[in-house]
């Protein structure tokens, strides 16, 4: 499905009773699709009023905060764990709030573990609820699936196959688009791209992504400066940019080339990884959204991820995918190559790096095969949204006229 034309939905606001929404976002991710949500829902309906738990991004676009996302921003098993508590009066708080001023819709974005309870609690009470970005329960724990049914009127999904998987479970979904399709050119001008970075490799440039994380990128970045060592025997004048999302990440890189000296020519960017990836020949990156990125810049790219061996043993169990790259579940084929655990190994990585700066034939046809994928994630996120919302909106008034 491309893009698509989201004529304005007419809800009728009256003085004494203006349409009201309730947004929950967490994680930056959140701040930024909840900021798209409401900017369409303004443009569309100016007298709006919007109440969320709220990132700066969503402040921006003009919301009554009702609480922050710095509350409910908490990561890893064991910081949820210790935060419990709190997150747990967070979102009674959030639940009562609602309950005593109820909007015309809810809409819960991601966290699915904080949001479902939520939207449970406000949907046995009448207000219809909509999740934005489904859970990953194509993949994994599909148990949530019923929770996910209980909780909510509809699914907002960023990616077509969802559809049909949750109508399978009963589960009513609309497919609104990814909004990297959006934002990222169908096109990629990589020159801009090196001129925006202030780069000149005078060699093949290669992006290499080792993760977000703390944790994530301390493993991978010795595994991702070995393989760059490989890669510079073959091409000495090749330009390898790093990037991470802070300066805090950026003092890693420097620590470790301090302590694992090299002659490799190596950068490090600071919040600039789209740039990035556009003016790359050919990237290495972790799995997770990195890598849908990377395909829709259309740069060849080859993925690798290591974790603990406990870990892994437990996903291997609960995950249902064959892949681990977006761009190839989203293909369903190899679309890029992957490397897992020992698998991802800096001769295997370099090697297959290799291949794609030597194939131009692989790259044009890879390239073309993300144009068609980035053709289908292309549908204005925001706009379908708002127009998802307002739809209930208009269904819920039309009810209680």
């Amino acid at each position: 499905m491309g893009a698509e034309n989201h004529a304005p939905v007419v809800v009728t606001s009256t003085p004494s009773r203006p349409l009201r929404i309730g947004i929950v976002a967490g994680e930056p991710s959140g701040d930024q699709l909840g900021a798209d949500l409401i900017t369409a829902l303004r443009a569309r309906h100016p007298q709006v009023i919007i109440d969320a738990l709220a990132g700066p991004r969503m402040r921006d676009a003009g919301c009554i905060e009702v609480a922050a996302i710095d509350e409910l921003s908490v990561m890893g098993i064991v910081e949820v764990l210790k935060h419990y508590p709190r997150l747990r009066r967070l979102r009674q708080r959030i639940t009562e709030y609602y309950l005593s001023f109820p909007p015309d819709v809810f809409v819960g974005i991601d966290v699915p573990d904080f949001v479902l309870y939520v939207e449970s609690r406000l949907k046995r009470a009448g207000i219809p609820t909509l999740h934005y970005v489904c859970p990953q329960v194509w993949a994994w724990r599909q148990s949530r699936i019923s929770a996910i049914k209980r909780a909510t009127d509809c699914v907002l999904a960023l990616f077509p196959f969802e559809i049909p998987f949750l109508a399978r479970h009963g589960v009513q979904a609309r497919f609104v688009g990814h909004p990297l399709a959006d934002r990222i050119p169908m096109e990629i001008d990589r020159e801009s791209a090196r001129a925006r970075l202030g780069i000149t490799p005078g060699g093949p440039l290669v992006a290499l992504m080792p993760g977000s994380r703390r944790q994530e990128l301390i493993r991978h970045l010795p595994l991702f400066l070995a393989t760059a060592d490989l890669i510079a025997r073959k091409y000495p004048d090749a330009l390898f940019v790093i990037g991470v999302i802070s300066s805090s990440a950026a003092a890693v890189v420097t620590d470790y080339r301090k302590r694992v000296p090299s002659t490799t020519r190596v950068e490090v960017v600071i919040q600039r990884s789209r740039d990035t990836l556009m003016a790359a020949d050919v990237a290495l990156c972790v799995s997770g959204t990195i890598t849908l990125e990377a395909a829709l810049t259309k740069t060849p790219l080859v993925v690798a991820y290591q974790m603990p061996r406990i870990t892994f043993e437990v996903l291997r169990r609960l995950v249902k995918t064959r892949w681990i790259a977006l761009p190839n579940i989203l293909a369903e084929r190899e679309l890029v190559p992957e490397f897992i655990q020992s698998a991802a190994s800096p001769s295997n990585l370099a090697q297959r790096m290799l291949r794609w700066l030597a194939a131009q034939d692989e790259v044009q046809a890879y390239r073309s095969d993300c144009r068609a994928l980035h053709q289908t994630l292309r549908n204005d996120a925001g706009g379908a949204a708002a127009t998802a919302v307002l739809d209930y909106a208009r269904a819920r008034r039309d009810s209680s006229a």
